[in-house]
């Protein structure tokens, strides 16, 4: 984490996922994790029930971006739908967390 940040002084924010994870909520996703960004977040993926290959770039992208910034950044809660969804499309939770980061 950079020098002039510390755990304490980052805000943490939650996202709560919408149910459905489709081509219509790519845009309004990555707008609300944009306007997140600088924060520690943790994604909520409890109510997923239907995630699609452009929402789980968005969250990817968004894993990596926080990674990069060394913000704390979790995948929480995650429905089995959501779990079942990632691994039909090659990924698992882990991919989200870096290897200095827990979920």
């Amino acid at each position: 984490m950079p020098a002039d940040l510390t755990s304490e002084s980052i805000p943490v924010s939650a996202l709560e996922l919408p149910r459905i994870l489709d081509l219509k909520a790519a845009t309004p996703l990555a707008v609300e994790m944009l306007a997140l960004r600088g924060r520690a977040l943790d994604i909520d993926a409890s109510r997923v029930e239907r995630l699609g290959g452009q929402c789980l770039q968005v969250l990817l992208s968004a894993a990596k971006t926080w990674r990069t910034d060394e913000i704390p950044f979790a995948l929480v809660n995650p429905s089995s739908d959501f779990s079942e969804g990632l691994e039909r499309l090659g990924v698992c939770a882990a991919d989200f967390t870096g290897p200095d980061q827990s979920q």
